[in-house]
């Protein structure tokens, strides 16, 4: 079982530039990637996204390259005086042909595309994918190895939590057999208070208990909470994405134990019950961050 959250930076170097690529997460219910590139590696954006894709299935994933380049001259744009002629020749044979004025200034005419070539990075993104996809991997690899470290922790927490769940049920599947005779008990007490004794054999009474036993028999609820126990550590010992479905599982654990609560007139009963809600409580605010 993975966490939603996680961090992982990797490097790879080429020639004299230092590719660094930063991967961290956010829980979501679906799989958002955001990669922040520099402009000339739009390109690559693609083959980022595929490869996060397939190792994440959930959550907010913001990836950041970035190239540390040195300031060599090299690295210098150069003015393409072709480029630039063309565009002052057509532009003063435009302005001859409309008769307005043909004023350029130079730092007018090198924001024209074009006329700035950052020749280093003409190509870049073609060349500099191996290098980048190895940065990526690295990063990914600590990315991974922390999610599955926190997911490790929750899974922790959470199993400790449905031990105590486990218990709760079973004390309310012991106590649960014996609220009929308990209401028995009370009736009786009522009708002699009210000057109304009845035999213990009576019909009546027998009648009156048999359909209390059955409206407050929660044994079906008993062993479908059972069975959600035996499922959610299943899922908790999962290899695969299981936030979606301890989510689910969690809301029918709640309906079990609501019913329980509802059936069952009695208060022992009713404090297990919400002792067991507050931890599925607890354990759904852990999986939100569950892949």
């Amino acid at each position: 079982m993975k966490s939603m959250t996680g961090f992982g930076r990797g490097e790879a170097r080429q020639g004299d530039t230092t590719w660094v690529v930063e991967c961290s997460s956010v829980n979501r219910k679906q799989l958002e990637v955001s990669i922040n590139l520099p402009r000339d590696l739009n390109d690559l954006e693609t083959q980022i996204r595929n490869q996060v894709a397939a190792v994440c299935s959930r959550g907010r994933v913001n990836v950041s390259v970035r190239g540390d380049r040195p300031t060599a001259e090299d690295a210098m744009p150069r003015l393409d005086e072709a480029v630039a002629a063309r565009y002052l020749a057509d532009l003063r044979a435009m302005s001859a042909r409309l008769g307005i004025s043909a004023d350029l200034s130079l730092s007018e005419l090198i924001r024209l595309p074009g006329v700035l070539v950052n020749e280093a990075r003409e190509t870049l993104a073609e060349e500099i994918w191996p290098v980048v996809q190895l940065a990526l991997t690295a990063s990914l690899d600590q990315f991974i190895a922390m999610r599955k470290a926190e997911g490790d922790n929750l899974c922790e927490e959470i199993e400790m939590r449905l031990s105590t769940i486990e218990s709760l049920a079973a004390k309310i599947a012991e106590k649960a057999p014996s609220v009929p005779e308990h209401q028995r008990a009370v009736l009786r007490q009522r009708l002699e208070q009210a000057g109304l004794p009845l035999p213990l054999d009576d019909e009546r009474l027998l009648k009156e208990i048999a359909l209390f036993a059955d409206r407050t028999d929660i044994s079906e609820e008993i062993s479908r909470a059972a069975s959600h126990l035996k499922q959610f550590r299943s899922y908790l010992s999962s290899g695969e994405p299981v936030g979606r479905s301890l989510d689910f599982l969690v809301q029918e654990f709640f309906r079990e134990f609501n019913t329980m609560g509802s059936k069952c007139n009695n208060a022992e009963i009713a404090h297990h019950v919400v002792s067991a809600k507050t931890e599925l409580e607890k354990i759904r605010e852990q999986i939100q961050n569950v892949e």
